[in-house]
């Protein structure tokens, strides 16, 4: 009775203590349809509320933070936060407010966060937020201001953020932000913003973040405007009317490092307008209507890093106006107006990998050799991504990529031949036959032969020759053209094929002569030479194979024959044979070859910054005399597949998935044998069993025997002795074969239901 007592008391206890917190001041003052479950946060976000709701009770000290966001309320009182005057933020968002009492937050000394934004407000009343003197946060966004003063930012000296875009200013005063010398960030974008006074962001000095984007600006042309931001790094000008930038307007921003002036209608920028700009790293000026870059303009860009010029309409680079740009790595040109450019214009950005040069209207004459070249020797090191030059004029490359016009294709158009190199460069024979010419010492005649595509002709000096000369090579202008082809047939006629080689071979000798090409060294002298570099990589190129596969590198291994008595040397215009290595995606949709080329006696390259888990096809070209074969020789291509991320090199991965493979079999066998002995153990096991407890009746009760007493219990003896007394005599003595094997629990049956016979007993 004691202890139901206690345990009555206990509950009793428990419920008091329950109604005691429930009632306690942290939930009973909340407000209807609010939640107050955090003791620091009165949640009334989306409740459909259409006033600022009322306490019941006197608001804790511990309520810090109060959510009014998303319901439909339309005025602020002066009497609508008056007990909560410990809050540190308030949210008000998207709501409906149109006014705001002066007094409203009269007794919120200790807010930090205010978020006005998303009303319908279009003032805040002079000293509405006189006493919010420690406020860092103040959002009025995307609301209808149309004017600001400086009365209303007075006392706000700890300001740091201050969010006013998506309203309707149309000016800004003098000196209207001096009382926010601690702002760093000022959003003004999306405003209707035509006139800023030359004062009104003095006393900004801390600022760092200044956005005047989306506005209705014309131009920049006061440099006092900006001259008192000594601390801003970032300046967004985009989208705004601006026509013109004047001179120094941003000399004073000695740290700014972004300057966005995208989608103006910027025509001219004056000589000096971004002078003072030494820390600038991003200047996006894409969007406008430039028509040059002259040189000089970005001099003083000393740390510039990107630049995008993109989608102007510019038709003209200066070849110095790059020049000074030495941490230049982002350069976008594309979509302007461009035909052409100097080849040695990038030759002082050592550190450019990013080039955009898309959509332009290139013509591919011999103005644009020096920059094949430029872009060949950057891939070939690794420094620069892909470039995309395509074609527009003439008409018969059109629509084609630099990168796959022969050198002897740029032919000089117009009145441009004054501009073009006088030799030809380095050729690559890609579809239309390159002039190559020899000269006979012994006659003095010269032969002339056509290079084709599979490179079937090539050039040797007459047997009698005392000395083996290099070819010259000259581009097939569009009138040669037909002579060319006259002189191919007449060349035809010579053509010569090595049974042992299956070497194409022009020779310059007279008829009936001949030569082997492959001949002794004591008759060297004379050997014709390999110019086509389709024939060097049929018969030079071997065993082109693949090793050590990461998800982002490759190793590719090449042997080559010896050919330095049938390649040509070093020489002026000619480099000895070298390969390149061609690398393209396989099977997917945005492919684009690259290039990586290896010099001197290297047989092995390393491909890196490959794709995880993509399948490629790489293969090995020789380079003979400045010129590549039209078509990679895929007797000399091998595929392979880079490996998902995390992943082992290839060869490792090989003999690890044969040892895992390996151990797993291994590994299966022994569990196969464990549950073979385990099953067979339990068999044998339940057989013993089995043998233990059986009780053989022949054993027990044979005829032949005595009946053994100390087997069996008396009662059991006498129901068998009875059941054996019931037999006919005809049947008597018992047979072996009679005898029937029973366990010992059916002669131990302590069931006391009396069987109706002594048959049933034991059948069953």
């Amino acid at each position: 009775m004691d202890t139901g007592n206690f345990l009555a008391g206990i509950c009793f206890l428990l419920l008091s203590l329950n109604g005691f917190i429930s009632s306690s001041p942290a939930t009973s003052f909340c407000p209807d349809r609010c939640d107050c479950q955090h003791p620091q946060h009165l949640m009334c976000t989306n409740r459909g509320l259409r006033t600022v709701p009322k306490p019941t009770t006197r608001v804790p000290e511990e309520v810090l933070i109060f959510s009014l966001g998303g319901n439909f309320i339309v005025n602020i009182s002066a009497f609508d936060f008056t007990r909560y005057s410990n809050l540190v933020r308030l949210n008000l968002q998207y709501n409906q407010i149109q006014t705001i009492h002066p007094k409203a937050f009269e007794k919120l000394s200790k807010l930090e966060e205010l978020y006005l934004g998303h009303n319908l407000f279009s003032n805040i009343p002079a000293g509405t937020l006189q006493s919010l003197k420690k406020l860092t946060i103040l959002c009025g966004n995307n609301n209808d201001i149309k004017n600001l003063t400086s009365d209303l930012f007075a006392n706000l000296d700890n300001l740091v953020k201050l969010r006013l875009d998506g309203n309707s200013i149309e000016v800004l005063q003098d000196s209207v932000f001096r009382s926010l010398t601690s702002l760093h960030y000022l959003h003004l974008e999306s405003n209707k913003l035509q006139h800023i006074h030359r004062n009104a962001f003095s006393k900004l000095t801390n600022l760092r973040f200044l956005n005047l984007a989306h506005n209705k600006q014309s131009s920049v042309r006061n440099a006092l405007i900006f001259s008192q931001l000594k601390a801003l790094t970032s300046l967004l000008l985009s989208e705004n009317e601006i026509q013109y930038v004047g001179n120094h307007v941003f000399q004073n921003l000695k740290k700014l490092s972004k300057l966005s002036l995208s989608n103006n209608r910027i025509s001219r920028l004056d000589s000096g307008a971004l002078k003072g700009l030494s820390s600038l790293r991003e200047l996006l000026i894409d969007g406008n209507e430039l028509e040059e870059i002259p040189a000089g303009l970005l001099d003083s860009l000393e740390r510039i890093e990107e630049l995008d010029f993109s989608r102007n309409r510019i038709s003209t680079v200066d070849s110095l106006a790059f020049s000074q740009l030495k941490h230049l790595r982002v350069l976008k040109l594309k979509n302007n107006m461009l035909t052409s450019l100097s080849g040695d214009i990038f030759a002082l950005n050592n550190v450019l990998y990013d080039l955009d040069l898309h959509g332009n209207n290139w013509t591919c004459d011999c103005r644009l050799e020096e920059l094949k070249r430029w872009m060949t020797a950057a891939h070939s090191q690794g420094k620069l991504l892909t470039v995309f030059v395509q074609c527009h004029h003439p008409a018969t490359l059109r629509g084609k990529y630099l990168d796959y016009v022969n050198s002897s294709q740029l032919q000089p158009l117009g009145n441009w031949t004054h501009l073009c190199r006088s030799q030809a460069g380095p050729e690559e024979i890609r579809g239309r036959g390159v002039l190559v010419k020899g000269e006979g010492k012994e006659n003095g005649t010269e032969g002339v032969g056509i290079q084709g595509d599979q490179g079937g002709l090539g050039v040797a000096e007459s047997s009698s020759s005392p000395e083996r000369k290099k070819p010259k090579k000259e581009s097939l202008s569009p009138r040669s053209q037909p002579a060319a082809e006259a002189a191919g047939k007449r060349a035809k006629s010579r053509d010569s094929t090595d049974a042992n080689t299956g070497l194409n071979t022009t020779t310059l000798v007279q008829s009936g002569e001949k030569f082997d090409l492959l001949r002794s060294s004591d008759q060297e002298d004379a050997l014709p030479l390999i110019t086509d570099p389709c024939v060097f990589n049929r018969h030079f190129i071997t065993n082109v194979s693949v090793d050590q596969v990461t998800s982002s590198t490759v190793t590719i291994y090449w042997i080559t024959r010896d050919h330095h008595r049938y390649t040509p040397g070093p020489g002026p215009g000619l480099d000895e044979v070298h390969y390149r290595i061609l690398f393209d995606r396989f099977g997917t949709p945005d492919r684009f070859p690259r290039y990586v080329y290896a010099r001197g006696t290297a047989r092995s390259v390393t491909l890196r910054e490959l794709s995880s888990d993509v399948t490629y096809m790489v293969c090995v070209e020789g380079v003979v005399g400045g010129s590549v074969c039209q078509v990679a020789p895929r007797d000399h291509c091998a595929g392979l597949v880079t490996l998902p991320e995390g992943f082992s090199h290839g060869g490792m991965l090989t003999s690890d998935l044969q040892l895992v493979t390996v151990a797993t079999l291994a590994g299966n066998a022994v569990l196969l044998l464990v549950i073979g002995g385990v099953w067979l153990g339990r068999s044998l096991k339940r057989r013993l069993q089995r043998r233990k407890t059986a009780v053989h009746v022949r054993h027990m009760y044979s005829t032949r025997r005595p009946f053994r007493s100390a087997v069996a219990t008396a009662s059991v003896s006498a129901d068998f002795t009875s059941y054996q007394s019931s037999r006919p005599a005809r049947l008597a003595p018992l047979e072996e074969g009679d005898l029937i094997e029973f366990p010992c629990d059916r002669f131990l049956d302590s069931n006391s239901v009396r069987r109706d016979s002594d048959m049933q007993r034991f059948s069953d």
